[in-house]
C-alpha cells in the first residue's frame, strides 16, 4: 500500500512538472531538450559539481560531458565557475534562468506543504517530516549526492 502511494504521490509531483514545461514550450520560452533537462536536474542534485563528477555520475565520456555542458552554456541555463581550491577545475553552477525554470516544482511544493500543514496535526506534521528525512538521509544510500561527488575520478 505504502509502495502505491509513494509512486502515485512521484507520478503527480513529474505529472506537474512535465504539465508546466510543456505549456513553456507551447509559448517558445524553454529552450531544453529533454536530455539537456535530465542534465540540469542532476546538476541541481549534485550541487555544483565539477565537470568529472557530473561525467563519472552518469558514466559518460568526459566529451561528452563537456559538449553537453557547453550546449548548456550556450542557452544560457548553466555557467561554469573557476574553482578557488584549483583553479584548474570548473565546478557548474545553474543560472538564474535555470533556478527561474525550477521554480515550477518549488511552488508547487510549497502548496503541497502548506496543505499537509493544514491537513495535518501538528504532531502528525512533525512526523512526516522525520520520516521524510529518514528516507532521504538514510534509506536511499546508493543514492547520496555526496558519495557520487566523492567517488574517485
Amino acid at each position: 500500500m505504502l509502495d502505491y502511494a509513494i509512486s502515485h504521490i512521484y507520478d503527480k509531483l513529474r505529472l506537474h512538472f512535465f504539465l508546466k514545461v510543456y505549456s513553456r514550450y507551447e509559448n517558445r520560452e524553454a529552450t531544453l531538450t529533454t536530455v539537456e533537462t535530465f542534465s540540469m536536474e542532476i546538476i541541481m542534485a549534485m550541487n555544483e559539481p565539477t565537470i568529472a563528477e557530473f561525467a563519472k555520475t552518469l558514466n559518460i565520456s568526459s566529451p561528452n560531458a563537456a559538449h553537453r555542458i557547453k550546449c548548456l552554456v550556450q542557452k544560457g541555463y548553466l555557467e561554469k565557475v573557476q574553482s578557488k581550491d584549483d583553479g584548474r577545475e570548473f565546478h557548474l553552477r545553474p543560472t538564474k534562468k535555470y533556478l527561474d525554470f525550477c521554480k515550477i516544482n518549488q511552488d508547487y511544493l510549497k502548496i503541497l506543504m502548506k496543505r499537509c500543514e493544514k491537513r495535518f496535526s501538528p504532531e502528525d506534521y512533525k512526523k512526516l517530516n522525520e520520516m521524510l528525512d529518514i528516507i532521504n538521509k538514510e534509506l536511499m544510500p546508493e543514492l547520496d549526492i555526496e558519495a557520487f561527488k566523492n567517488t574517485s575520478i
